[in-house]
């Protein structure tokens, strides 16, 4: 069975999927999803579904094909069940707990079912060309699932997260149709780092997740800990501006396990060269129950404290410390935006 989601209720969705399932976008190009295989991709291309920009529509564009479309559309009359798209995640693996399509735009002719299977492969790198659609290892993770025209679906698996890990991933379409964008959410599995060896814990190739901030007016928190550093200002997180005095932005993140050592913080303000904050603060805690933790509360410990920032540069600091720690908590003063956040420790 599944949980469905309105629009009404897309920031209790987002919620779940972040702080109770402690999961993330594992099929976003960002994170090096790809598509490696489809069965028709005749109006528009497969590839438009994992991109990380809103759809559009451009009523006046048309192509050899016909009408211009920023999704996945595919010829009419399939004769077969469905019509289907493979997706490599960007990561080593995930347990995978819902999804998210959207048909926006395609009205009269989106996807009027789709259901999700799931695989894993021991081998991604050198087993691309063979992983088919009729694979025998494809099992369903997302049952069929009934879309409407021009909108977004948010669905969650009622079982949670699935107990097998997955890198492979298989929308199908019934019969056929179109879909702008799919988000597949999964928890991240982390990959074996030796114990005192020194990596990023809020990656989120690592398991690293954003629980909660402030404001994302203009580019979502989560682009904070992608890998990288991006293309322009679109792929990282950015606020509002500020009108009172006083006033702060910050994310939490969940470090990809419990440090013991952190070495060193790093802020990219990379393409923010107008627009980038004024100073920048980072506290760290250790908290290990399922209560959502208070932004505001006396636990937090400095790593870095007030310090300024400047346009377009990465910024290091050091911390050196030993110190249990699973959440950080980074701080704009007053507001701006910044590309990446990197915690290096063990």
């Amino acid at each position: 069975m599944l949980k469905v989601f309105t629009k009404s209720e897309e920031t209790d969705f987002i919620h779940e999927i972040a702080n109770t399932f402690k999961s993330v976008d594992i099929t976003n190009e960002q994170l090096g999803g790809e598509i490696v295989d489809f069965s028709d991709q005749w109006f528009a291309d497969a590839s438009n579904l994992i991109k990380p920009t809103k759809p559009i529509r451009d009523a006046t564009k048309f192509t050899h094909s016909g009408a211009w479309y920023d999704g996945w559309e595919t010829r009419r009359h399939n004769e077969g069940e469905y019509d289907w798209v493979i997706i490599k995640m960007g990561i080593s693996s995930a347990r995978l707990i819902g999804a998210e399509i959207d048909t926006s735009f395609f009205n009269g002719n989106h996807a009027p079912f789709i259901s999700v299977d799931a695989l894993y492969d021991e081998n991604p790198d050198l087993n691309e060309s063979v992983i088919k659609e009729n694979d025998q290892r494809w099992s369903e993770v997302i049952e069929k699932f009934e879309c409407g025209p021009s909108q977004r679906h948010f669905i969650l698996r009622e079982n949670g997260l699935t107990d097998d890990k997955f890198n492979y991933i298989k929308l199908k379409m019934y019969p056929d149709g179109g879909i702008a964008r799919f988000k597949m959410y999964g928890k991240i599995c982390h990959p074996h780092v030796a114990a005192n060896d020194i990596t990023d814990l809020a990656f989120i190739g690592h398991g690293g997740v954003v629980t909660a901030y402030s404001d994302q007016h203009f580019g979502t928190a989560n682009n904070l800990i992608l890998p990288g550093r991006g293309h322009d200002m679109s792929d990282g997180w950015e606020t509002k501006r500020s009108r009172s005095v006083g006033h702060t932005d910050w994310t939490i993140i969940e470090l990809c396990q419990i440090s013991t050592y952190i070495d060193k913080i790093i802020v990219d303000t990379a393409h923010y060269r107008g627009n980038f904050p004024q100073y920048i603060t980072v506290h760290a805690m250790l908290h290990q129950n399922d209560q959502d933790i208070d932004p505001s509360s006396k636990n937090w410990i400095e790593l870095v404290p007030k310090s300024k920032t400047g346009p377009d540069k990465e910024h290091s600091f050091t911390v050196s410390k030993n110190m249990r720690v699973s959440h950080v908590k980074f701080t704009i003063i007053p507001d701006g935006g910044v590309k990446r956040l990197r915690v290096w420790g063990y």
